[in-house]
């Protein structure tokens, strides 16, 4: 019997050097076909908007996009550098923002817990779902899968000019509205609208 060696094949997925403050950059498409399926009154505030997707996204869906991060990254929509963990206020009703994931759970608690606040969508690995169990006994209305798989470099690869491809992470939307009780729906959100 003789067997048969198979070299493997090579994947197109990138490994780069993380990133400070954790920025990591979504496709276009992540935001804008959320706010295609998902409500939002007026305005939105993106608290880590880096090159500001999300807020131009929410402004060609019609609302006001709002932008803060903890740096400046070059947007020219970013009116202050905040760090919004430390803040006291919101400046929307509605927070949707791609924030650093080690500090998920504390980000949407602050965000539920700031007054006026109804509802905040962020973007988070699905892999760790079954492990995030601060989720629990949080307002949580709707998981949006995101498909297909998308890439989300680091900031310093989309500003060297990089086109990213060949992502190795699902990744989802959670959306939570204040005073919701039951269970969340879980739903995907394709790239394509459906027709």
């Amino acid at each position: 019997m003789s067997l048969t060696v198979v070299e493997p094949t090579p994947v197109a997925a990138h490994a780069w050097e993380r990133e400070k403050h954790e920025h990591y950059v979504e496709p276009h498409w992540c935001s804008e076909r959320l706010f295609q399926v998902e409500q939002f009154k007026d305005s939105i505030w993106d608290p880590c908007c880096g090159f500001g997707r999300i807020p131009e996204a929410a402004n060609r869906a019609g609302l006001i996009g709002l932008g803060s991060d903890i740096v400046h990254r070059g947007w020219h929509g970013q009116k202050t550098t905040l760090d919004f963990m430390q803040a006291s206020a919101p400046w929307s009703e509605n927070i949707v923002a791609n924030p650093p994931f080690n500090i998920a759970d504390r980000f949407v608690r602050h965000a539920i817990d700031l007054p006026y606040v109804v509802k905040v969508a962020m973007i988070f690995p699905t892999a760790r779902l079954n492990a995030a169990h601060w989720i629990k006994g949080m307002p949580l209305s709707r998981v949006w899968l995101m498909t297909p798989r998308p890439s989300m470099p680091p900031g310093h690869v989309i500003a060297a000019g990089e086109k990213p491809g060949g992502g190795k992470m699902d990744f989802c939307w959670l959306v939570f509205t204040k005073g919701r009780i039951g269970p969340a729906d879980l739903c995907w959100l394709r790239r394509e609208a459906a027709e």
